[in-house]
């Protein structure tokens, strides 16, 4: 953690830390490049915070300014423009946004050249805002705005600061093919739409991200397609709610739903892997499931975001399921898909909950049996539905202990979970070398556990292995290449 003055050094002890970053809902701070090197007279310096959609779009606007002339450094004291990619879904992830721009407000002193562009939800939220509090900040875009970053940049240069935050109802980005950053040449995200309509009371990307659109099905099919012909095995297809997806075919003139969809994108190769992210109980269908089933290369993973185990929370919480239909949903997939891996977000100290609620959502953990689960206290977000409706009024000792119970129930279940695999054979997908040793691969399985093996000759990442599990933690299986 930085302290209130912090100093170049300061971060470039950040940057050399090597993060471990999961696929979920929250990812901390990374820096990205271009995996080619591009020679250029302008240079800019891009760093993401929180979702995964968040990287796809740090993915999308690096293809933006690559076509205006800018390649990607690592080194910001060298860069010309310096952009924070921002999440607004928790007070935490805004205030490290703050204490990143004094960090760049260091470079700025000895570079008063440096442009300065806030992206992303948080830009979308505070929009003028920054441009007043934030001295330092040129330009602000939305999520539905980065095409406009060039003309943007160019008036900054001018020394003209500037704002676009409109939301679009058409905006998806899906004529751009996006640059993909920090690669490790295996996996990769696919936005398949942008924005929400679930309108849930905690949550502010409706106000952020817009109203939701779907992307066209061909378009995102042909990513896939060129994707796995340049070497990937695994796509991601990301959405705030992927079952809602629905695309007309102006050919059939007939809606293309997420099971038709995932279907599509299957049948590019046996061997590429399909993932998808998030998932909405209101809308996981059986025949998203039996699709799954269907296809060997459609990953038996699925992350359902329970939030509370309390029918009277949920409601709340205005996420339009009950305790019984979540229930009834998960009972689903296992019997569907019987070796699926559930994930989960959960939220501890929600306006109003008492202790049986809490006890309704540990109870909700042991019996859903979830194999990991994103887990934070309740932070109010203002403009959100709760933040006008209700009172703030678990206190905050309450919340943390609260969420360290759901913590230590969760790490319990996911090391029970992981034992049931000691003996079970997996096809891992290698995704390179093991954090810890370069005598070990790293890879997933279709349930999306990280498995950590010896190297053997021959293979490398994007290859398929069958690997035995021999011992296991909570958050990782350890085996040998069968």
């Amino acid at each position: 953690m930085y302290n209130d003055n912090p100093t170049i050094e300061d971060v470039k002890k950040e940057l050399r830390t090597d993060h471990n970053i999961p696929l979920g809902e929250e990812r901390q701070g990374e820096v990205l490049e271009l995996s080619a090197n591009q020679e250029s007279s302008k240079k800019f310096y891009i760093e993401s915070y929180g979702c995964q959609m968040n990287f796809s779009d740090t993915e999308i606007v690096a293809s933006v300014l690559s076509d205006d002339g800018f390649s990607s450094t690592r080194n910001m004291e060298e860069s010309d423009l310096i952009l924070i990619n921002t999440c607004s879904i928790r007070e935490k992830a805004e205030d490290t946004v703050r204490k990143r721009l004094r960090i760049f407000n260091k470079v700025k002193e000895q570079k008063p050249e440096l442009i300065v562009g806030v992206l992303g939800c948080m830009a979308e939220r505070l929009k003028k805002k920054f441009l007043e509090e934030e001295k330092i900040v040129d330009i602000v875009v939305g999520p539905d705005a980065y095409r406009d970053l060039p003309i943007l940049v160019a008036g900054a240069e001018d020394g003209n600061k500037g704002v676009n935050v409109f939301l679009s109802r058409e905006e998806t980005y899906a004529d751009i093919s996006p640059l993909r950053l920090g690669s490790n040449g295996v996996s990769a995200f696919i936005s398949i739409m942008r924005g929400c309509d679930n309108m849930c009371s905690f949550c502010v990307v409706p106000f952020t991200r817009g109203r939701e659109r779907s992307r066209d099905a061909f378009s995102i099919v042909a990513e896939a397609q060129d994707l796995f012909d340049r070497g990937y095995r695994e796509v991601t297809l990301l959405g705030q709610n992927v079952d809602s997806y629905k695309w007309l075919n102006p050919e059939t003139e007939k809606p293309v739903s997420f099971a038709e969809l995932i279907e599509m994108v299957a049948l590019v190769s046996p061997d590429l892997r399909v993932r998808f992210s998030t998932s909405h109980p209101k809308d996981m269908t059986d025949y998203v499931l039996h699709t799954m089933a269907k296809y060997e290369n459609i990953c038996n993973y699925i992350h359902l975001p329970v939030q509370s185990g309390n029918s009277r929370v949920l409601k709340l919480m205005n996420r339009t399921y009950d305790r019984v239909w979540y229930k009834e949903r998960v009972e689903s997939i296992y019997r569907i898909i019987p070796d699926c891996a559930i994930s989960s977000d959960i939220i501890a100290g929600f306006c109003t909950e008492t202790e049986e609620e809490h006890q309704d959502t540990l109870s909700m953990i042991e019996w859903a049996g979830y194999s990991m689960s994103y887990m934070f206290f309740y932070s109010e977000r203002p403009g959100t539905l709760a933040a006008k409706k209700f009172e703030d009024d678990i206190p905050l000792d309450t919340k943390k202990r609260r969420i360290t119970e759901i913590v230590n129930l969760q790490n319990q279940m996911s090391l029970i979970h992981n034992q049931k695999d000691i003996g079970k054979i997996f096809k891992v997908l290698i995704e390179g070398n093991s954090k810890k040793s370069t005598q070990d691969f790293k890879g997933r399985n279709s349930q999306n556990k990280m498995l950590i093996f010896p190297k053997q000759d021959g293979l490398e990442p994007g290859d398929y292995v069958n690997v035995r599990v021999n011992s296991v933690s909570s958050a990782t299986l350890k085996g040998e290449i069968v």
